[in-house]
């Protein structure tokens, strides 16, 4: 069993000093914003096919159950729960699930959150249908272990979803120098290049964990449009859909 926490102190502290900013669409999340529609589009629409769920019915998921790890001020928790999942959201930040918490209660959904890392929740003996990490490998401090965890965490017949930045020369001149300090969408630092995941590691760590891929696509974003598609390109973010036999 996975005991070590891959929880950074540093990443934790960096996203507490701006966790009162969550649901700010002008904000440090700003990017985030823009980014979730083609992100919930893509996870909507690849879990109705998984699961034989209608994705145009109004709760398609109904009954099932989801884990957001990372899931920071709930941005993609509380859209999950509209879609009818049972919601646990687990960041290793405190503030940040106390801000998700407030909001989810404001906009009266109920939506569990615990500050917690995957590795906290093993013990339990308690798995997900369906289980995210969106945005959060490229901020851990062990990649392998933490896709163990989350792996462990899947039900049989389960999804995990996991979304990042590939670590690519177009993605330091993007994602990197260009998102951070020439068009200032995120606070320069946020990333660290070097902690990028190419899609083979993704890959590689989720069949240790016993899963299989079942897709890999890219999320790129169209200046003309200021919106983001999914798409081939897997050069600077992409998408991971992963299943776990029964």
């Amino acid at each position: 069993m996975v005991s070590a926490s891959t929880a950074s102190p540093e990443e934790i502290a960096k996203f507490e000093s701006v966790a009162d900013t969550w649901w700010d669409p002008t904000g440090p999340f700003r990017p985030l914003h823009k980014f979730n529609p083609a992100r919930i589009r893509y996870m909507r629409d690849r879990l109705a096919a998984h699961f034989g769920r209608d994705p145009k019915a109004p709760t398609p998921f109904a009954g099932l159950s989801l884990l957001d790890i990372g899931c920071g001020g709930g941005l993609i928790a509380e859209p999950m729960a509209r879609l009818g999942f049972e919601v646990t959201g687990i960041d290793a930040a405190e503030k940040n699930v106390t801000v998700a918490g407030i909001h989810a209660a404001r906009s009266g959904l109920n939506i569990s959150y615990e500050a917690a890392t995957p590795e906290d929740l093993l013990g339990r003996k308690q798995n997900y249908d369906v289980v995210l990490t969106l945005e959060v490998v490229e901020h851990v401090t062990d990649l392998n272990t933490f896709l163990e965890s989350a792996s462990a965490l899947l039900a049989p017949n389960g999804a995990l979803i996991a979304a990042t930045l590939n670590r690519t020369l177009k993605s330091l001149a993007l994602a990197k120098i260009g998102a951070e300090y020439i068009l200032r969408w995120l606070p320069p630092g946020t990333h660290d290049w070097r902690k990028f995941v190419k899609p083979s590691e993704l890959s590689k760590g989720l069949r240790r964990g016993g899963l299989a891929i079942t897709d890999i696509s890219g999320l790129s974003y169209g200046l003309t449009t200021d919106t983001w598609t999914a798409s081939k390109d897997l050069d600077v973010n992409y998408i991971v859909f992963a299943t776990r036999g029964s």
